[in-house]
């Protein structure tokens, strides 16, 4: 019983580590900015994107979690035709929100 206690918390620290979202082709040119910086641009909408923040009561690593929630959101950019998100609001229980802009013509 103790060897599949460890099995179970091993796994659960190594998925803890796992970025689990990828890219889509098209997002791979949406930028991250800061407000400032996408002054000149044209506002498209908010997305909002969520992932997991602990796994079986195993908390995730705080810079795993915005990596995962900076992708679906440069995803969801890429979908609404944007070139730039910015966060707009802390994270919180593994949900942040983006203001999401077209910079480009």
């Amino acid at each position: 019983m103790r060897f599949s206690t460890m099995v179970v918390l091993g796994s659960a620290l190594l998925l803890t580590s796992c970025a689990w979202v990828e890219l889509t082709q098209d997002a791979q040119h949406v930028r991250i900015l800061s407000a400032s910086d996408a002054s000149a641009c044209n506002k498209l909408g908010q997305t909002t994107a969520s992932v997991a923040d602990n796994i079986g009561g195993v908390k995730r690593r705080d810079d795993i979690v915005q990596a995962n929630l900076e992708k679906l959101a440069r995803n969801s950019a890429a979908d609404m035709k944007g070139d730039a998100i910015v966060p707009a609001s802390p994270i919180k229980d593994g949900r942040q929100s983006f203001d999401v802009y077209r910079c480009s013509p």
